[in-house]
């Protein structure tokens, strides 16, 4: 069978996460990326959930909460002040 490279970019910590992992499990890291192919190819699908993890910032009400203080502060009422970070 003739073998083809995958390239791809990942962040250096998440590489060298990965790799011990693989290790402690007694996987080389393309073996465990060969697994995750086959997986994907027998099952027609990522083999585990993918889901997106809602922000409650961006949800209706708090948007609405914004909105009505933006327009408090540019009417006069309330006091602008700095964020602080802790």
């Amino acid at each position: 069978m003739a073998q083809s490279t995958i390239t791809a970019r990942i962040d250096e910590k998440d590489k060298i996460k990965f790799d011990n992992f693989c290790s402690n499990v007694g996987l080389n890291t393309s073996t465990a990326i060969n697994m995750f192919v086959k997986a994907v190819l027998r099952e027609n699908r990522i083999p585990f959930e993918i889901t997106q993890i809602s922000d409650p910032f961006y949800e209706e009400e708090n948007q609405k909460y914004i909105m009505k203080s933006i327009k408090e502060l540019k009417s006069g009422k309330g006091q602008p002040h700095e964020l602080i970070e802790i």
